[in-house]
């Protein structure tokens, strides 16, 4: 058997221990998305029943419902299992409404933008 039937077999094996199981999936663009692992097929490609994606500001969040969701298995960079009896987050995080996240997301893209406006800016000073 080649490496790749092996890596096959392993992938499946393990994502077969998820199913039905409630996960949180990273992906490659830094999404965040929770949800009830429903099947998965050989490339990784997997569906969620009842994902959200939650979206972190600083100590905001706020999980967006995304109803029965698929997902290519190519932009998957994490899966693991949540552990139901504890606690997601941290006691200090604040849940707030989609619209209030989406305003902190513009915020601090806004602040970040500025950040390297100023740095560009500013090269000139480098005296090295």
């Amino acid at each position: 058997m080649s490496w790749a039937g092996l890596e096959d077999i392993f992938l499946s094996t393990s994502l077969a221990s998820y199913l039905d199981k409630k996960l949180l999936v990273l992906l490659r663009d830094g999404r965040k998305l929770l949800g009830i692992l429903r099947s998965f097929d050989q490339f990784a490609n997997a569906v969620l029943e009842g994902a959200c994606e939650r979206v972190i500001v600083g100590d905001l969040y706020c999980d967006i419902p995304l109803g029965l969701y698929v997902i290519r298995g190519e932009n998957v960079v994490l899966i693991g299992e949540l552990d139901l009896e504890r606690e997601e987050l941290p006691a200090h995080m604040t849940r707030v409404s989609a619209v209030d996240i989406k305003k902190a997301q513009k915020a601090e893209r806004d602040a970040t933008d500025l950040k390297g406006t100023m740095r560009k800016r500013m090269e000139f000073l480098d005296l090295e």
